[in-house]
C-alpha cells in the first residue's frame, strides 16, 4: 500500500484486480512449517490444513481442511467451523484468512511445490 490512510487502502482492496486479491488471503504458517520452509506466511489453498487462532470462542482453536477460498473478501470456508441458523441448521462460517494460521500444507499442485521448495533452497 501507498497510503497511510486506512480508508484508501481499504479502497485500492476493494477496488484491486483478481491477481491482487489473492494476496489478501495469506496467512501466517506454524512454527513448525516456518522452520522447515524458512519463511513466514503462504497464500492459503483449498486442501490446507488450518487453525483458527483468532475470534468466538466457539471457534477458536478448531482446525480443519479448507474446503472453498473466497479471494473477493478474503475469507475461507474451513470443515467443522459452523453456526446455527435461527431455523437451528447448521451452517458453514466463513473466516478471514488472517485469522488461522496453516498447520498443513496441500502440495498437490507442482508450481506451489516448486514454489516452496525453490524458496527453501534459496533461503538456506
Amino acid at each position: 500500500m501507498t497510503s497511510k490512510y486506512a480508508s484508501k487502502q481499504r479502497k485500492a482492496l476493494y477496488n484491486a484486480p483478481h491477481h491482487v486479491r489473492n494476496k489478501s488471503v495469506g496467512s501466517h504458517l506454524s512454527e513448525e512449517l516456518i522452520g522447515k520452509l524458512g519463511r513466514k506466511t503462504a497464500r492459503v489453498v483449498k486442501g490446507d490444513t488450518v487453525r483458527v487462532v483468532r475470534g468466538d470462542e466457539d471457534i477458536l482453536g478448531l482446525e480443519g481442511k479448507v474446503t472453498r477460498v473466497n479471494t473477493l473478501n478474503g475469507r475461507l470456508i474451513v470443515e467443522g467451523v459452523t453456526i446455527a441458523k435461527a431455523d437451528g441448521t447448521m451452517t458453514e462460517r466463513p473466516v478471514h484468512a488472517s485469522n488461522v494460521v496453516i498447520t498443513k500444507l496441500d502440495m498437490k499442485d507442482n508450481y506451489r511445490k516448486r514454489k516452496l521448495q525453490f524458496e527453501e533452497e534459496g533461503s538456506s
